[in-house]
């Protein structure tokens, strides 16, 4: 991987654990930074728009294009589908700009197995009790909803070994600013800098008139 290329970076967490937020606040303030909004069939909520936080799509329709290999991942989570179509990142990737996803743990260990070189991030709440207060605070989801979200949670946060990152969202700005080290950090690997690098190397063996200077 060069830098004329972009990289990939996965950021999952627990429902509620505030992944979408630090997401939004990284795309805000790095540039060279692309969102790939994901499909999914359960319905909108609070502020949500069609096409801007998510594609929201039938089962029937989601099926299709599962069936079709539209999706580089997709998962069956909370009883609703969620996908990310696979053209739009390659696309993306393709002319160097840099993906951020923000997506499930089932949909983000399917992203492992086939980019192995993407950025994987794991957010973590400060504690369970903290987790069911922000689910319950913001108001969205039904009574029945909030209990399957708190339940895979239990599940869901014992992976974050899997991950190359883990961040514990206890103070938003902090956990923003972790979110955009890990990032920046990231462009600087030396694969990364690879078609840089050999450019400026190139130049200590270009012919300099035939003179031969000497230290």
């Amino acid at each position: 991987m060069s830098n004329d290329r972009g990289y990939l970076v996965v950021v999952t967490a627990p429902s509620g654990a505030g992944k979408s937020t630090l997401v939004h606040n990284a795309l805000q303030r790095l540039p060279n930074l692309t969102y790939s909004v994901s499909y999914t069939t359960r319905a909108l909520r609070g502020q949500e728009r069609d096409g801007c936080d998510y594609f929201f799509v039938t089962v029937e329709q989601f099926l299709k294009m599962r069936e079709s290999g539209h999706f580089i991942e997709c998962a069956e989570v909370h009883g609703h589908w969620y996908g990310t179509a696979r053209h739009v990142i390659e696309e993306q990737l393709d002319n160097g700009r840099d993906v951020i996803l923000d997506i499930d743990v089932q949909g983000a260990a399917q992203i492992r197995n086939l980019m192995p070189h993407a950025i994987t991030i794991f957010i973590l709440p400060p504690s369970f009790a903290v987790l069911e207060q922000r689910l319950r605070d913001r108001n969205t989801d039904n009574r029945y909803d909030v209990e399957t979200r708190l339940s895979n949670a239990r599940k869901e946060v014992e992976r974050y070994t899997e991950f190359d990152y883990l961040i514990i969202n206890e103070d938003r700005e902090v956990a923003t600013q972790a979110l955009i080290s890990v990032i920046t950090a990231a462009r600087y690997r030396r694969e990364c800098q690879e078609t840089a690098a050999l450019r400026i190397i190139k130049t200590f063996h270009e012919d300099l008139g035939g003179e031969t200077f000497h230290a």
